[in-house]
């Protein structure tokens, strides 16, 4: 996946640092192992409290269906995953 998402028009009403801060998550996690992903997500959880950094579930939604127009179809099974799991 390239950073062509962050200029989606889609994302035009989400505060650029949040869409920065989500871009930092991505690249930082592409080489990471699953039994190093819960460390990093509890990690970076963490880092987006101490910098004020929080989401609608309309921006989450959002987000999540862009980036997934400039995802592979595996990276777009991974986000549909992730999405079923946060709705729980």
């Amino acid at each position: 996946m390239t950073n062509d998402w962050m200029n989606d028009p889609a994302l035009a009403g989400i505060d650029q640092a949040k869409l920065s801060f989500l871009q930092a998550l991505v690249f930082e996690s592409r080489t990471m192992k699953k039994d190093q992903m819960l460390p990093f997500l509890m990690a970076v959880a963490k880092r987006g409290q101490s910098e004020h950094i929080t989401f609608s579930n309309e921006e989450i939604d959002t987000i999540a269906a862009t980036i997934k127009n400039y995802s592979t179809a595996e990276e777009a099974v991974t986000i549909d995953k992730m999405m079923r799991l946060r709705k729980k």
